[in-house]
């Protein structure tokens, strides 16, 4: 973490509007601060009102096939947050006390019970299509989830439990670039309407091991993935939003075609709602009410 982001970083615990947890990327939110997240939920729903859409706030948690069937589990096992309980029987239970009492590793007596956080908003609405043929324009969901990647840092910027507002398509391939194209337009004008100064670069997810290097690299041949970078904790740039193009990735997995009987594609569209809370905050100054008022109408701050 450079100095510049470690400055910034006390400025919000001092200012209030965060508040360290009990672990390492963990970070409670301030009234303030969500008053500004739930602006640019507003504000970036509205932008997709001009075409039918489903929205959906989707869970937290979802099973956890859904992460081996996507390949997740091959290309983020280090990102991954599998919940776990105690199923054994009444008669291990007095363990279990001593070890808590005795400050032990109880933890070591939990096992996996079939549930795992959301590492993105969109991987909830594939596992529900599974099956099915999508109509021949395809589907259009608007969902938001509460996600979780396993990355402790103190960089705000690099929260473990964040939240993400997706424009997701299902259908047909040219339908899927698409819609990545015209929201890689779109959400650049939402965010530079706030005063932000970005930049479009391709990407790539943060495969895992010497086999996720084949990966990137495929990836960005592809240009399958872009993101949209500002400076968000320092000047240093870096990604609040982001336009993914999967291809028929998520439709092979999930044996979701489309009216003709091919494989259907996907692509999403994600805003990183704290993130781009931060870099307004980075712009702007930490006082909300001393933000722009153009900043202040667009996100209804002064309601």
């Amino acid at each position: 973490m450079t100095s510049a982001t470690q400055d910034f970083r006390l400025a919000l615990i001092e200012a209030g509007l965060l508040v360290p947890g009990s672990a390492t990327g963990v970070f409670h939110r301030s009234f303030t601060f969500e008053k500004v997240v739930r602006g640019i939920e507003s504000y970036v729903s509205a932008a997709g009102s001009d075409v039918p859409r489903r929205q959906l706030m989707c869970s937290t948690l979802l099973d956890s096939s859904v992460l081996a069937k996507s390949d997740y589990v091959i290309s983020f096992p280090n990102l991954i947050g599998v919940l776990t309980s105690f199923t054994r029987s009444e008669k291990d239970l007095p363990e279990l006390v001593d070890r808590v009492e005795s400050g032990g590793d109880w933890s070591e007596m939990m096992s996996p019970n079939g549930l795992a956080l959301g590492g993105a908003a969109c991987h909830h609405i594939y596992p529900s299509l599974a099956g099915c043929e999508v109509p021949r324009d395809g589907l259009l969901y608007e969902v938001q989830a509460a996600c979780h990647r396993h990355e402790p840092s103190d960089d705000p910027a690099r929260m473990q439990s964040f939240s993400m507002r997706e424009f997701v398509f299902v259908g047909p391939e040219e339908g899927a670039i698409a819609h990545r194209e015209l929201w890689l337009k779109r959400g650049t004008d939402l965010l530079e309407g706030l005063g932000l100064s970005l930049e479009i670069v391709p990407a790539n997810d943060p495969f895992f091991g010497r086999a996720g290097k084949l990966m990137v690299a495929s990836q960005r041949e592809k240009a399958a993935k872009f993101e949209l970078v500002a400076a968000i904790t320092s000047e240093k740039p870096g990604a609040i939003s982001s336009g993914n193009y999967h291809g028929v990735h998520f439709g092979e997995a999930f044996g979701i075609s489309t009216s003709g009987g091919d494989v259907a594609h996907s692509s999403c569209f994600a805003f990183g709602l704290e993130r781009i809370t931060l870099a307004l905050f980075h712009r702007h100054g930490l006082e909300v009410g001393a933000w722009p008022s153009q900043v202040r109408a667009s996100l209804n701050l002064d309601v």
